[in-house]
């Protein structure tokens, strides 16, 4: 009884296996490619929006503060703004309806500066108390703005040129000049 069973669990080979199987791997190969080729596309979402508020307080540390995101969104600069040129810069580009950053200043600052940086060009928006700014390339294709700011809240709008491309950055914000 045991010599049937170690013969039955036997395959036999036959010239014409090789081939089964090749064309059985090409088959599967060619089902999951055209289950990838005909699947629905979705549109590109806007990433999830994450804010970040700070209180910044006189001889600040560390200097500068450095804060991330992504630039970007569908609302043109000059819609948050409420126009389409301050006398910072132009208030150009796309991005969320909800400002990327919020911060309080507790008290008057003398010189504050708050710089872009991205591989990409961007654009700025701030509104604080005292009015609205917008910037465009004020380092290269950076936007930023510097001088005296008043105690409060700013709101921090980053806009790309093209409308809902999202593009990374780093926010620098210091007192030094």
């Amino acid at each position: 009884m045991v010599n049937v069973l170690q013969s039955s669990l036997q395959v036999p080979m036959n010239r014409h296996r090789p081939c089964t199987i090749l064309f059985g791997l090409i088959s599967v190969s060619l089902f999951l490619l055209n289950l990838m080729l005909n699947a629905p596309v979705q549109a590109q979402q806007s990433p999830q929006l994450v804010t970040q508020k700070l209180t910044i307080n006189p001889k600040f540390s560390p200097d500068p503060i450095k804060l991330q995101g992504l630039s970007g969104g569908t609302v043109p600069m000059r819609v948050i703004a409420g126009r389409t040129e301050t006398r910072t810069g132009p208030c150009v580009g796309f991005a969320d309806t909800k400002p990327d950053h919020t911060f309080q200043l507790s008290s008057f600052f003398s010189y504050l500066s708050l710089q872009l940086d991205s591989p990409a060009d961007t654009t700025l928006v701030i509104q604080g108390p005292g009015g609205i700014w917008c910037n465009d390339d004020q380092v290269g294709k950076n936007p930023g703005i510097a001088g005296e700011w008043q105690a409060g809240t700013y709101k921090i709008w980053v806009g790309s040129y093209d409308r809902s491309k999202y593009l990374p950055y780093t926010l620098r914000i210091t007192a030094s000049p």
